[in-house]
């Protein structure tokens, strides 16, 4: 289920800006990554994960999901209905990634809002040495034209695998990043 804003056929929706966030799997070469499984997930409107181990679990917003997968086609596009993410814990607004392919965990990352004051405060995110792999998982959010509801727009393009300059094997860098 890709649409974390209504939980099941439920009539209220999830309290939040509503987000329409997509992007493409790709290869190191530009390729699209077909049969790839993308995995979201992130807090609620008040901070909170569902999750037993959530420590405010009791003030969760139950019209919110909280957990997204949809699995890419023959252009290794994907797309989410989520809410904007807020920060919670010390933490910067985020939303957690993970991409299966072939069965096989390929990349966990997380993607950030570009231009949130609370992304160099953040412990992880500031744990990121290199300012392209950063700038990599900066996303803009930007208000769709025409929404009667305030909704907003997030591209995030994830490449996965290994890079003339990092052989590694699953070495993994967003599509900015490659382009940069």
């Amino acid at each position: 289920d890709n649409d974390l804003v209504i939980v099941n056929n439920a009539v209220t929706p999830a309290v939040g800006t509503i987000v329409q966030l997509s992007g493409r799997i790709l290869s190191p070469s530009g390729e699209p990554v077909r049969n790839a499984v993308v995995e979201i997930w992130q807090v609620d409107n008040n901070g909170a994960y569902l999750h037993s181990g959530s420590s405010n679990r009791d003030r969760r917003d139950k019209n919110f999901q909280g957990f997204g997968r949809f699995e890419t086609g023959s252009t290794g596009a994907y797309r989410f209905r989520t809410i904007k993410p807020v920060p919670y814990d010390n933490r910067t607004p985020h939303i957690h990634f993970a991409i299966d392919r072939s069965g096989r965990r390929a990349l966990t990352t997380q993607l950030y809002i570009r231009g949130e004051p609370l992304n160099e405060k953040d412990g992880i995110f500031r744990s990121i040495r290199n300012p392209r792999d950063k700038d990599a998982l900066l996303v803009e959010f930007n208000p769709i034209p025409q929404s009667r509801i305030g909704e907003l727009s997030a591209r995030f393009d994830i490449v996965i695998g290994s890079t003339p300059e990092d052989p590694r094997e699953d070495r993994f860098r967003s599509a900015r990043q490659r382009s940069a």
